[in-house]
């Protein structure tokens, strides 16, 4: 009988507590509207929103590759299963074709869809939030000008309990920081617009910044490295392993270029984002490199020191590796399939022979993949390579996926480790490998120009 009424207690507060969490969790819907007219927008207007949504790079999520742009459909693996991306066109069914631009605000500010569903924070919403009305406007206009497609993503694959929305109020209440970006008075006007930028619809801190177990972002740890589809993003504060610091210049560049001589390629979903950022005008790249450099922080002499010596020792090239082609001398010949043996075969010919990038191979003195504390962005390199771009010159690395095995991956890695820095061998150098090798650790791997292979979505009268 007391089992009974304990039960019977315990089923009432679930009721209650379930009630309460509705409740709390509860959020209007906002009534659809007619699919707007092109007309309804200024041109303007619109320009301004194809930059800002290259900002975003909203097509990198909202696109499957080979699929139309804005779609949706794209698989997002998170540590609590996997999210699928929706479709932001303007379809009235299946995409954003209903949504008034109150709705649009509300997903950017809060988090919430039109019809009141809680958004999981792979949209990054905790962002977002900075951004203006103004330029959430812009942005509508862009998506909502663009031509319409018909598809459904497919449902999330979440286990109890993330698969249960009304949690993500609590989520929110804990770690949303709602509010519009608030500029720094004593900064100036490029170094505020450059926050505004990376902060907002940047969103830089969602790769850039470490997560906690509940996938919120460790504030605490600005900027200081994260992961982001199987690669290692690495810190960009002043903790970034880069052995030549950055500033604004070789910033900018890079972010233009998606280059830069003295720190190599961008590459995985970084590709994506300096691929987009080309659509910017160059006042807006500056300011977001100043900006960076700004939270990296200035080198201290002695680290300036340590560059000249390692650019200068970079230039003089791979000194007595590999000898000149009318040289009578042969080479000593090192173990047979060793790490140095596998080197001189496979990546000596690009990365020693002095051509230049973004078309001849980094100096791996220079290399932050080598240098960096995980093993994971070089692993990606060496056994994915670099996918050319479409219909252009660009830059490419064979992958050795199917030549090379785990053992000989290893010995390559440590021998690229001991040559090229000070830097202690990696710890868990084989079991990355292993994973990445076997499948187990999904990694995205993208053309050197990072846009999407889909066609262009342009808009319904263009």
């Amino acid at each position: 009988m007391r089992a009974t009424r304990v039960l019977a207690a315990l089923a009432a507060f679930i009721v209650v507590a379930g009630l309460g969490l509705a409740a709390f969790a509860w959020r209007s819907e906002i009534d659809a509207v007619d699919p707007p007219e092109r007309s309804a927008f200024d041109p303007e207007t619109i320009a301004r929103g194809a930059q800002l949504a290259a900002v975003g790079n909203c097509i990198a999520c909202h696109t499957v590759p080979g699929g139309q742009s804005f779609a949706g459909g794209l698989a997002l693996p998170t540590p609590f299963g996997t999210i699928y991306s929706t479709n932001i066109t303007p379809d009235p069914e299946t995409g954003i074709g209903r949504w008034s631009e109150a709705a649009f605000r509300r997903s950017m500010r809060e988090g919430v869809d039109r019809e009141g569903r809680h958004l999981y924070p792979a949209f990054p919403y905790d962002h977002y939030t900075r951004v203006t009305d103004d330029d959430v406007g812009a942005l509508y206009a862009y998506l909502m000008t663009r031509r319409p497609v018909t598809a459904e993503a497919p449902a999330n694959d979440l286990p109890f309990p993330y698969n249960i929305r009304p949690l993500l109020a609590g989520w929110k209440l804990v770690y949303l920081d709602e509010g519009a970006f608030r500029p720094d008075p004593n900064r100036s006007e490029a170094w505020n617009r450059g926050a505004y930028l990376a902060e907002g619809l940047g969103h830089c801190g969602s790769c850039h910044t470490p997560r906690n177990r509940f996938g919120a972002l460790e504030a605490e740890r600005h900027w200081a490295g994260g992961e982001a589809e199987g690669w290692t993003a690495y810190p960009i504060d002043e903790t970034s392993p880069a052995p030549v610091p950055w500033d604004p210049e070789s910033l900018a560049f890079y972010l233009r270029n998606g280059w830069h001589a003295h720190h190599g390629v961008s590459r995985g979903p970084m590709a994506e984002v300096t691929g987009n950022l080309r659509a910017l005008p160059d006042e807006d790249i500056e300011a977001i490199a100043i900006y960076t450099a700004s939270v990296m922080g200035e080198p201290t002499p002695e680290r300036l020191r340590q560059t000249e010596e390692l650019l200068a020792e970079a230039a003089g090239g791979p000194g007595a590796m590999i000898p000149a082609a009318d040289s009578q001398a042969a080479p000593a010949a090192p173990a047979a399939r060793s790490g140095e043996a596998i080197y001189l075969a496979a990546c000596s010919p690009c990365h020693d022979a002095g051509r230049s990038l973004p078309f001849g191979g980094l100096n791996l003195l220079l290399s932050t993949a080598v240098n960096a504390p995980s093993p994971q962005n070089i692993v990606n390199m060496v056994y994915f390579g670099l996918p050319a771009a479409d219909g252009q010159a660009s830059s490419v690395m064979p992958g050795y996926r199917g030549v090379i095995s785990e053992d000989e991956m290893v010995a390559l890695l440590e021998y690229l480790r001991e040559r090229f820095t000070d830097r202690p061998p990696w710890e868990n150098l084989g079991e990355i490998v292993r994973a990445t090798m076997t499948g187990e650790y999904h990694v995205r791997v993208l053309p050197s120009d990072g846009i999407e292979r889909a066609p262009e979505n342009v808009g319904a009268e263009d």
